[in-house]
């Protein structure tokens, strides 16, 4: 319960962590999407997707505040009871393993590449060091794990901020490659393989299993307090996703591949600044698979150990087989736009729009809120349109 722990996380640090959570792999698969929808449509799509992730973040905060919970799966539970909570839990549960599968392939493919271009290796002979699997597993257990095992995901705030930093760089240079390259005329809409491109935004937008547990350790807590923390993080995201899928696509237009760093590394592998791109992309990524961790370890002790109090050696034992279980995984993904249209086309509708929405429906009292209230209205017709 809420009043168990007194949070002491500072509003930046709770922006930085819930940025971080935002803020992934997904920004590489976004040119590709403007590429496919056109510029038009591609912001009108990102805006939709901002706007309705903001207010579905309203909506769970004050299904919260009803009821005095700030866990995503037992509001799952008050409102549908255990098949609720287990819903939620599953969805927490698939989204995240698909968010750090992605994070990871990016290590997998990337990394060896870097150390390549960093020894001017022409052509590898087998060595280990340039196996993306063995340094996967290396960065892992090195970076990933350490982090993961920390008590409470504020401690992480730190990383946050350097991760979004180096998000930020990836940005600028992005566009100042695209200056440096080409700039000519803008198409204004294409609607090629348009489908794509609603999931991997859904995807690029889904923080909502994070938003509670920031909540819960934010320093003198409050719904609009939290409601500012994830208004803040979203319009900063919203910006950084439409100027680095803008200068990507103007940069290679049709020839825009779905993982933004591989369609660069056309351009000069060896070219500095595109090394020191893929460098901090590899670090921004890397720092957020703790994030996204964190939610799913909760889940799975919601779901399986639900009266259990906090425990290290569980806590441990769920991050070293979640961790090793997606190392796995990641050797058999086929490219990085399967999980991101996989995924965002199953589990990030479900907690950013459906579950937030119906979980405020059955969880707000009819006398607060009549079902023929305004606000209940929208929401149903939101779940409507989104079912």
């Amino acid at each position: 319960m809420p009043g168990d722990f007194e949070g002491k996380t500072s509003f930046g640090m709770s922006v930085f962590n819930l940025g971080n959570a935002i803020m992934g792999s997904g920004i590489l698969g976004l040119a590709y999407a403007m590429a496919n929808t056109g510029v038009v449509l591609f912001l009108t799509l990102l805006t939709v997707v901002a706007v309705l992730s903001s207010y579905s973040i309203h909506l769970l905060l004050k299904s919260s505040g009803i009821v005095g919970i700030r866990a995503y799966e037992q509001l799952g539970y008050r409102a549908f009871g255990t098949p609720g909570k287990m819903a939620a839990g599953i969805a927490i549960t698939l989204q995240n393993i698909g968010a750090m599968s992605s994070y990871l392939y990016i290590v997998k493919y990337e990394f060896p590449l870097v150390i390549q271009a960093f020894l001017k290796v022409d052509k590898p002979a087998g060595e280990w060091y340039l196996n993306g699997n063995y340094l996967v597993i290396i960065v892992s257990i090195a970076v990933i794990l350490p982090l993961a095992l920390m008590k409470q995901l504020g401690y992480l705030g730190y990383t946050s901020g350097f991760s979004l930093s180096c998000m930020v760089f990836f940005l600028i240079s992005v566009c100042l490659l695209t200056l440096g390259i080409q700039v000519v005329v803008l198409l204004l809409v294409s609607y090629l393989l348009t489908a794509y491109t609603i999931p991997i935004l859904a995807f690029a937008f889904v923080c909502h299993p994070e938003v509670l547990p920031i909540y819960t350790e934010l320093r003198n807590p409050t719904k609009k307090k939290m409601q500012h923390v994830a208004n803040i993080s979203i319009a900063v995201m919203y910006s950084m996703y439409f100027l680095a899928a803008l200068f990507g696509y103007l940069t290679f237009y049709g020839e825009v591949e779905p993982e933004l760093l591989h369609t660069y590394s056309r351009i000069d592998p060896y070219d500095t600044l595109i090394l020191c791109v893929r460098v901090a992309v590899l670090t921004a990524v890397t720092l957020t698979v703790p994030i996204v961790l964190f939610p799913v370890r909760r889940a799975i002790q919601q779901m399986m150990f639900p009266n259990k109090t906090f425990n290290w050696p569980r806590h441990i034992a769920i991050a070293i087989i979640l961790l090793t279980f997606i190392n796995l995984l990641v050797i058999f993904a086929p490219n990085i736009l399967g999980i991101f249209g996989i995924i965002g086309a199953t589990s990030a509708p479900c907690l950013i729009f459906i579950f937030p929405a119906v979980f405020y429906i059955r969880i707000v009292p009819k006398e607060e809120e009549p079902l023929r209230s305004v606000p209940k209205i929208l929401v149903l017709i939101g779940v409507y349109f989104q079912m």
